[in-house]
């Protein structure tokens, strides 16, 4: 999944910049740039995480997808609040890129997954689970 997201992030870190920066100023388009190339991080990290975890157990796969969601909410909220610091930087055009950003991935991923990869992500049962005639 992280091979297929994480190749439009630049493109698309890209055009937000192009985007921000006739709309507000280059400030506006650098923030609205970290902004994309945050959320495209943050596939990264979380497709990292998740197939390392899938390694380990089904639990560790359980407990990163649940507490991963926050912990990289967290950072991006952290982001926001410590990039706020610098001149140049604008909140609101940060945040009105994250958010499409976020939403465009989520949709990517769920086409993806309601696709042909989808089957392949269910797991065959355990020979305990199994049901014999």
């Amino acid at each position: 999944m992280v091979r297929r997201v994480v190749p439009f992030g630049p493109p698309a870190a890209l055009v937000a910049l192009l985007v921000g920066w006739a709309v507000g100023g280059a400030g506006t388009g650098w923030s609205a740039s970290i902004g994309v190339a945050v959320v495209t991080l943050n596939a990264l990290a979380s497709g990292l995480s998740v197939r390392r975890a899938a390694r380990v157990s089904v639990n560790a796969l359980f407990a990163v997808s649940a507490i991963g969601v926050f912990v990289r909410l967290a950072v991006i909220v952290a982001l926001l609040f410590l990039l706020d610091r610098f001149a140049f930087f604008s909140p609101s055009a940060f945040a009105l890129a994250v958010v499409p950003a976020t939403v465009l991935l989520l949709v990517f991923e769920m086409k993806v997954f309601a696709g042909p990869v989808g089957p392949e992500l269910v797991l065959p049962p355990r020979d305990e689970e199994k049901v014999a005639p």
